[in-house]
């Protein structure tokens, strides 16, 4: 469907359809309808006009004929239902109160001009208010139609079989306007729905792009946190050491590794960033995972100078791929925040142990300072930790870190694994 084949909600401001594109209206005269609907009412006022008020004006088939006064009555009511027929669309019940009046107040000679009227002003409440508002009113006008046709009996017995058949006629024409109202009714507010629900659903649609994006975004600002963050804390470390010492070789050394650690910053700022430019990479790890590795990191830790442990038990090896780079990255960003908050720590120990269950690591420094392991984290601020715990959480597991009861720093994760068993998780 394109464009000039389509129209926004009829009967509504054309820059408030909120982006939908619906069909126009089919059939030229129904589209001129729906663009002028006072012109509608007035016409359709005119009509019920002309069918009912020579009606009233010309001598009817009973005995009884009315008089002056009351064929003068019979038309200021006709004309003012008739009038009250143009606002059907804003008071439909007034209006068919309004409509159903003149036969119930008239005289039963005078009745049958005035029976066109309720049909339309019912028309109108099935239409623009609800089909139970409709038959609720239908059986209301029914009633008094009844029991002003039973007095009129009463008063003039020979007239029973004309005024049955007035009431008889009535009831049909305007069960006639209920259903054709019922009808349109239902079939207007069953698209109103629709049309409501694909705003909702247009409504939804931009929310979670919105949603979609900002986790990208908070996903490749934690991924550049902690490249950026561990690789420059090596950095940093290596060249202050390379300052204070006083031996070339060892500068000479030290800035090996600085430069080595620059270089694996940039192939995993490359790699990641070559992840991002493809257009149907996979919302999983944004690095290879052959840099994910646990010997890197301690090793790099080991060359500037902080005394780091690893300790492994079991293999990585077979599971799933964000698994093993949020265990990479627990174990990176707790040496990370070791070497930057904890450079006089004499043991930084890391304990990696994969069962069937989990995947569980603790690490552990002591040089952490009194009134550093006093304040509970994440009141300094930062996004190391917190990044941690939402890394955790996204692969459904728990993250702590804290100050131990033996004033160590500890930091522990716990990752669940799939219950499949690892040959499945292999192939």
């Amino acid at each position: 469907m394109s464009r000039a084949d389509s129209t926004p909600v009829v009967g509504t401001d054309p820059g408030a359809d909120d982006g939908l594109l619906l069909p126009r209206p089919p059939g030229v005269l129904r589209r001129f309808w729906s663009r002028h609907p006072r012109l509608a009412d007035v016409l359709i006022a005119g009509a019920a006009l002309l069918l009912s008020l020579p009606s009233a004006l010309f001598r009817s088939g009973f005995p009884t004929q009315p008089t002056a006064a009351e064929t003068a009555l019979a038309s200021v009511l006709v004309i003012a239902a008739c009038v009250a027929l143009v606002f059907r669309r804003r008071w439909p019940l007034l209006v068919f109160a309004l409509c159903v009046l003149p036969s119930v107040v008239l005289a039963p000679s005078l009745v049958p001009a005035t029976q066109i009227l309720p049909a339309f002003a019912l028309y109108a409440v099935a239409v623009y208010r609800s089909a139970r508002a409709a038959w609720s009113c239908f059986g209301i006008a029914c009633a008094a139609l009844t029991l002003a046709t039973a007095i009129a009996a009463i008063r003039v017995p020979s007239e029973l079989s004309l005024v049955a058949t007035t009431l008889v006629s009535g009831v049909v024409v305007m069960l006639i306007g209920g259903l054709l109202g019922t009808n349109v009714g239902n079939r207007r507010r069953y698209l109103e729905a629709l049309i409501d629900r694909s705003r909702q659903l247009l409504v939804e649609r931009d929310q979670q792009a919105q949603l979609a994006a900002a986790a990208e975004r908070t996903r490749i600002a934690r991924e550049m946190h902690d490249i950026v963050s561990h690789n420059l804390t090596v950095v940093v470390a290596l060249a202050e050491g390379a300052t204070a010492t006083a031996d070339p070789e060892r500068a000479r050394t030290a800035t090996e590794q600085i430069a080595a650690t620059a270089r694996g910053a940039l192939t995993e700022m490359r790699a990641m960033l070559g992840v991002l430019r493809e257009p149907e990479a996979t919302p999983g790890a944004l690095l290879p995972l052959e840099s994910a590795s646990f010997a890197d990191a301690v090793e790099a830790a080991q060359r500037a100078g902080f005394p780091v442990v690893l300790h492994t038990e079991g293999s990585l090896d077979g599971l799933p791929a964000d698994i093993r780079l949020a265990t990479f990255r627990v174990v990176q960003e707790s040496l990370t925040n070791a070497m930057r908050h904890a450079p006089r720590a004499t043991l930084i120990d890391v304990q990696v142990v994969v069962d069937e269950a989990a995947v569980d690591v603790v690490v552990v420094n002591n040089g952490v300072p009194s009134v550093l392991a006093a304040i509970s984290p994440g009141v300094r601020g930062g996004y190391g930790i917190p990044g941690l715990r939402e890394r955790a959480a996204h692969v459904g597991g728990s993250f702590t870190a804290g100050p131990g009861d033996d004033g160590r720093w500890l930091v522990r994760a716990r990752i669940p694994l799939p219950t499949a068993p690892r040959e499945e998780r292999r192939e």
